[in-house]
């Protein structure tokens, strides 16, 4: 049975020079990135930011993802670790609470080419050769769009009112809350949703845990993309604009539609290739990675996230 598993290149910039992060693990006297295994019911990128907290002390958003690794394991089963960039504040660190323990003897930080030389596991060193490609196309820090499509609802044929106040049933207002570790772990700062019920329900739950408010708007709901009133090219344009991580809750036959006019918006090439992305299930979300000292650059990385 195979082990799954997360973790990050944990970086900063101190003095005008890029850091990251290596740990020096107790039992197993080695030099890795921090990751862990996947606890029951958890996603992936919950995973990594509840280990990197674990392990490190530190509190931090997901960025680009890097890639994942795989191996065999002593007991011969196959791990699968997935890998995202993850950049460190100061606020971070000041907060954080490591000691030395059982687990992990020590942080060290240190210059990507150190790292190299110094870290214990090749495959590790794949990944820190990844975040350093980043680096020399002069992509660093990110933000992310994430377009989020509602929970389930109730079916059309089994509602008695307007299309926009279906509600979700008991299977989406599970799903609307087992969403929330995931998509927060990508530190979104503004949520924007739909007017539609099923949209306000579904995003509710991620606005509670962040304590933040939902701005909402026709301008990506599907009645308006349906009668041609919808305004998707502002919103997007907007947020482009913002360079801050924000959530987009909508319908499925608008997604595509918002991922298009991301690419539009940054540049990038085959928009309709990118739209495609926006084709998700009830609950499903992708996020859209881009840079923000180059946003015209172009899409960076895409990845998508499920439902089990």
């Amino acid at each position: 049975m195979t082990v799954f598993a997360a973790g990050a290149v944990c970086w900063r910039v101190v003095d005008g020079k890029i850091l990251v992060l290596l740990i020096h693990r107790t039992r197993h006297k080695d030099v890795s990135l921090p990751k862990g295994k996947v606890d029951p019911g958890e996603v992936l990128p919950q995973t990594a930011v509840r280990e990197i907290a674990e392990e490190t002390g530190l509190k931090v958003h997901l960025g680009l993802p890097l890639g994942v690794t795989n191996y065999v394991m002593p007991n011969h089963r196959e791990k699968v670790v997935h890998y995202w960039a993850a950049e460190v504040t100061e606020e971070a660190v000041l907060a954080s609470t490591f000691v030395p323990n059982s687990e992990v003897a020590a942080l060290e930080w240190m210059p990507v080419s150190r790292a190299l030389s110094s870290i214990s596991y090749k495959r590790d060193a794949e990944i820190l050769k990844r975040f350093q490609a980043f680096v020399d196309d002069g992509i660093l820090s990110t933000f992310a769009i994430i377009a989020l499509r509602h929970a389930k609802a109730i079916p059309a044929f089994d509602f008695d009112g307007r299309d926009s106040a279906r509600p979700l049933t008991q299977r989406g207002l599970h799903e609307a809350r087992f969403i929330v570790p995931g998509i927060s772990a990508f530190g979104p700062t503004v949520l924007r949703s739909s007017t539609a019920l099923r949209c306000q329900q579904t995003i509710a739950p991620t606005a509670e845990a962040l304590g933040l408010p939902v701005k909402k708007t026709d301008s990506i709901s599907q009645d308006a993309f349906e009668n041609g009133t919808s305004d998707i090219r502002s919103i997007v344009g907007k947020r482009v604009r913002r360079r801050a991580t924000a959530i987009l809750c909508s319908h499925g036959p608008v997604l595509p539609e918002i991922m298009r006019e991301v690419a539009l918006a940054t540049g990038t090439t085959k928009p309709a290739s990118i739209a495609r992305a926006g084709d998700l299930p009830v609950a499903g979300y992708t996020v859209i990675h881009l840079s923000k000292e180059r946003p015209g650059s172009g899409i960076i990385s895409v990845e998508t996230h499920v439902p089990h």
